[in-house]
């Protein structure tokens, strides 16, 4: 079973988005589970602080190295094989192939950063893989690791109704998705493609391969260029 557990400042916002549709109908059916760590519970002072001014100088303020790493061994004690995720907008951008290896893993704990960051010791001391969701930053980890728990669990076992449609997605072959068609045939003068009412599986397999080509040459060249044989 997939066991995902976050650590942040804000659990009242857990599960969220993931209490509903097919997430949350396998949250509930126990396909996955989820759980919150308050990181206050781990302040010693009767303020409850976790963070304090950055060495060095500076705006903001940055979780406590010592309050923050408490938090997380608590979560994930000596033996824990669920890797470590920091959500980050300085880490390494999240792609499906990193997605499909969290979702055949035994879970992950997931770390979600507010203010101006967390100490980079504990990010060290604690092995936590930084993950970035997008090139633009959020007010905290929170709305990316619901990101990340979305993407990763529809693709656990009996989530989704029909397997093949995780397959054929954006991103499964190197190429953004080819486009959708259905009822009415006719919608504001503009029909569906001839091709896909003709019945012919292979024309219209090699029909929709081709339109995923375009789309991924004028949207994400840099996909296309990932395809090409490096020259040696």
């Amino acid at each position: 079973m997939f066991r995902a557990t976050v650590l942040t400042l804000y659990p009242e916002m857990f599960p969220g988005a993931l209490g509903l549709s097919l997430a949350g109908r396998a949250l509930e059916a126990g396909s996955w589970t989820l759980d919150t760590v308050q990181i206050r519970d781990f302040a010693t002072d009767r303020h409850r602080t976790v963070d304090d001014t950055p060495a060095g100088g500076g705006a903001g303020m940055v979780l406590r190295a010592d309050i923050l790493a408490k938090a997380i061994d608590h979560a994930s004690p000596q033996g824990d094989g669920r890797p470590r995720l920091l959500m980050s907008p300085r880490g390494k951008p999240l792609n499906q192939e990193r997605v499909r290896e969290l979702a055949a893993g035994p879970g992950a704990v997931i770390v979600c950063g507010r203010f101006e960051g967390i100490d980079q010791r504990v990010i060290e001391s604690r092995g936590l893989e930084e993950v970035s969701i997008g090139d633009f930053i959020l007010s905290g980890g929170e709305p990316a690791a619901l990101v990340l728990l979305d993407a990763v669990v529809r693709l656990l076992p009996g989530v989704m109704g029909n397997q093949i449609s995780g397959e054929e997605e954006s991103f499964e072959n190197g190429l953004l998705e080819h486009p959708h068609y259905t009822r009415p045939q006719l919608f504001e003068d503009m029909p569906i493609p001839d091709i896909l009412t003709s019945g012919n599986h292979a024309k219209i397999a090699a029909w929709r391969h081709e339109r995923a080509l375009e789309l991924t040459a004028e949207r994400r060249p840099d996909l296309i260029a990932a395809r090409q044989p490096r020259q040696k």
